[in-house]
């Protein structure tokens, strides 16, 4: 007897979410606007804008936009499952996965908590391409870059995050850069440090102009 699949409507949900398009949201290729009146950086074009479509308790949705250029710090999604897929432009997702520390080798010193983790992939994702997943186990932490102009893509994350739970979203930076010369083969193993996002990424909102979605 097989055993049965813990989300067994997964494959519906991918399949349903690779067919979204950015037009069903009323969403044009224009990057993230500028921070409304009121906001501490009123009148700043943000790196990244969100735009909250539904939450609750079972999972979150909405919409990253991101300027040509911009990075979405490497995070991390503690205990969470996800779907991510692209509406417009072109992003360079870079996925990890977090190692037992009991079979981590001592790491090289550093200003503060590290982690070990094995950097599995490094993929150009478009609209054409399928969703970008994670689960708790498999390319939890990811760094998103847009290459060749703005782009957004579609989020959900079951369960949301929520600190009260568990569910903070910590920031990583690679404690050694790149082996000098030709591009390091994937997947490889490699330090994280724990870190404050940098300075100048900061995360803006937007009206989400689509249609109406009811949990």
């Amino acid at each position: 007897m097989q055993p049965a699949e813990p989300y067994p409507n997964l494959h519906r949900l991918q399949q349903l979410l690779d067919e979204v398009r950015a037009e069903d949201l009323h969403l044009a290729p224009q990057g993230p606007a500028p921070a409304a009146a009121g906001c501490p950086r009123a009148g700043a074009v943000p790196p990244v804008s969100y735009m909250h479509i539904c939450e609750t308790e079972s999972f979150s949705m909405g919409v990253f936009l991101l300027r040509g250029g911009a990075c979405i710090p490497l995070h991390d999604h503690p205990g969470m499952n996800g779907m991510l897929k692209v509406l417009y432009g072109t992003l360079r997702i870079a996925c990890m996965d977090a190692l037992p520390a009991a079979a981590a080798p001592p790491p090289p010193p550093a200003p503060g908590p590290c982690l070990r983790a094995l950097l599995r992939s490094r993929q150009h994702y478009t609209p054409a391409s399928p969703p970008c997943l994670l689960s708790p186990h498999s390319d939890n932490l990811h760094q998103i870059d847009a290459v060749d102009g703005p782009a957004a893509f579609l989020d959900i994350l079951a369960p949301p995050y929520d600190p009260e739970h568990g569910r903070d979203c910590h920031y990583y930076r690679l404690l050694e850069g790149p082996p000098a010369g030709a591009e390091p083969a994937l997947p490889r193993e490699v330090w994280l440090l724990e870190t404050a996002p940098a300075a100048d990424f900061w995360c803006g909102g937007e009206p989400y102009p689509g249609p109406r979605v009811c949990p």
